[in-house]
C-alpha cells in the first residue's frame, strides 16, 4: 500500500552561485537515501519511491540537477564541462538538508555526478552507493543503441526534431512502458531541459576506474538488461572494479529499473542501505 508523508522543500545554493530546487521526503528521523536523477530528467522520476513505503522506513532527499526542473539553467557551456562543480553541487545538497551520512542512490548520468563527488569531496561522508543504470565510464563502449544513433537530435536546434528525438529517448529508457499519463508527465520535465544544457553536458569525459578502485564502502550496481541507453558490458566493469561490489541484473527490464520493476527495487534498495547503516 503506497504512503505519502509528503515533503519539504529545501533552498541549495552551489559555490558557483546556482540555484538547486532539493525536497525531503519519508521518515525525518530515519536511514538517509539522496536520490539522484539522469539526463534531462528531474526529482519527479523518484515519485515511486518517495511516494511509497520506503517513506515510512527512511529520509529521502531529492533534487534537481542544474539545467534541469526546477533548478537554475543557465546556458553557459562552463557550468555544465566542470566535474568539480556538479560533486560541489551534491555537496550543497547535503549540506543544505543536513545529511548526515546518505546512501547515494544515481540513475544514469547521475553516475557522473557521483564519480565528480568522489573526486571533489572524497567518500568519508556516505554510507553506500547504488548506481542504477549508471555509466561510470565515457568509453564508447559503454554507449547503448539509443546513444550511438540518435543522441544528436536532443541538441537540434529544430524544435520539432528535438522534441521527436526526446521522445524516442525515452521510449527508449522502458522496456515495461509507463502509462500514457505518465508519459507525458515525463515528456514534460525533459523538455524543460534546454537545448544549450543538453549539448553542454553531452560528450563531457569520464574515466575513474582508479578512485573506484580505491573504494572503500558497500555498492550496489543495478542494472536492467534491456537497456537501449547503455550496456551491460559497462555495468559489469563498475561492479568488478568495485571491492565488494554487488550486481543486480533485472530481465526483462529496461534503462530504469526502480520504475519498471518497483517493488524489486524498493525492496533491494531498502534492504542494502539498513546493511549499509548496519554498523551504526
Amino acid at each position: 500500500m503506497a504512503t505519502d508523508l509528503g515533503y519539504t522543500p529545501i533552498a541549495v545554493r552551489t559555490a558557483d552561485g546556482i540555484s538547486i530546487a532539493a525536497q525531503s521526503w519519508g521518515n525525518p528521523a530515519g536511514p538517509e537515501i539522496l536520490l539522484i536523477h539522469g539526463f534531462m530528467q528531474s526529482h519527479l522520476s523518484w515519485e515511486r519511491q518517495v511516494r511509497g513505503e520506503l517513506a515510512r522506513e527512511f529520509r529521502m532527499v531529492t533534487y534537481d540537477l542544474r539545467g534541469h526542473g526546477n533548478s537554475d539553467k543557465p546556458h553557459e557551456t562552463a557550468r555544465y564541462r566542470d566535474g568539480n562543480a556538479w560533486g560541489r553541487e551534491l555537496a550543497a545538497v547535503i549540506a543544505a538538508a543536513g545529511l548526515k551520512r546518505p546512501v547515494l542512490v544515481g540513475w544514469s548520468y547521475a553516475g557522473r555526478v557521483i564519480a565528480d563527488y568522489l573526486s571533489a569531496c572524497g567518500s568519508a561522508g556516505i554510507a553506500g552507493i547504488n548506481f542504477v543504470n549508471a555509466r561510470t565510464n565515457s568509453d564508447p563502449r559503454f554507449a547503448g543503441e539509443f546513444s550511438s544513433i540518435r543522441f544528436g537530435d536532443l541538441m537540434a536546434e529544430d524544435l520539432a526534431t528535438r522534441i521527436a528525438a526526446t521522445r524516442a529517448f525515452l521510449h527508449a529508457c522502458f522496456s515495461r512502458r509507463p502509462s500514457q499519463e505518465e508519459f507525458e508527465t515525463m515528456l514534460g520535465f525533459n523538455m524543460v531541459v534546454p537545448r544549450e544544457v543538453r549539448a553542454a553536458m553531452s560528450g563531457r569525459a569520464l574515466d575513474v576506474d582508479e578512485l573506484l578502485r580505491r573504494l572503500a564502502m558497500p555498492v550496489l550496481v543495478t542494472f536492467g538488461i534491456e537497456d537501449k541507453i547503455l550496456t551491460l558490458d559497462g555495468a559489469r566493469h563498475t561492479a568488478a572494479l568495485i571491492p565488494g561490489a554487488r550486481l543486480s541484473l533485472y530481465e526483462g527490464v529496461g534503462h530504469a529499473p526502480f520504475w519498471e520493476d518497483t517493488p524489486r527495487f524498493n525492496r533491494e534498495l531498502a534492504a542494502f542501505v539498513r546493511a549499509a547503516h548496519g554498523g551504526d
